[in-house]
């Protein structure tokens, strides 16, 4: 299999042909800057996270806590052992870690969703370039259309001379 994009003649297709290649193109750059948004997201959360785990200390023994259950929903709670939290892996599944082992696992995170994060910037630029490159294109059949019309009526002044 081949990872080269492929290459399409803008030239050779009709003003509609390009209007539909623009239409999807947008619509893959729209999915990809919400794939962004989600991404910086998930990051802002881990951060927030780790800022989190970082004021906990032995002196919140026993302290009382809301535990968020949702994104709205939170439940009280009571701290009962600092050196130990529960860490979400995704779709329900926790694991209790230490505060060293939570703070490993939510810098593994950071650090993969900014590489997604840089690949899915990448994406973006090129689906603009994309973009841009038909609006050329479609500019260009547009004076392409505009010309084939003055000569046509230039011709019709001509031929009732």
């Amino acid at each position: 299999m081949s990872s080269t994009p492929e290459s399409i003649d803008l030239d050779a297709m009709s003003l509609e042909q390009l209007s539909q290649i623009k239409s999807s193109e947008e619509s893959r750059l729209q999915a990809i800057t919400n794939h962004y948004a989600t991404l910086r997201a998930s990051a802002s959360r881990f951060s927030a996270a780790k800022d989190a785990l970082s004021s906990i200390s032995p002196s919140h023994d026993g302290k009382d806590i809301m535990i968020p259950l949702t994104e709205s929903l939170y439940v009280p709670g009571m701290i009962r052992e600092p050196s130990k939290v529960m860490l979400e892996l995704g779709t329900g599944f926790y694991v209790e870690k230490n505060v060293k082992q939570a703070n490993a696992f939510l810098e593994r995170k950071l650090k993969l969703v900014d590489v997604n994060s840089e690949n899915v910037m990448e994406a973006i630029g090129a689906s603009r370039r994309n973009v841009e490159s038909i609006n050329i294109a479609m500019q260009g059949k547009m004076i392409e259309i505009r010309a084939r019309q003055e000569g046509m009526r230039a011709r019709m002044g001509e031929q009732t001379n």
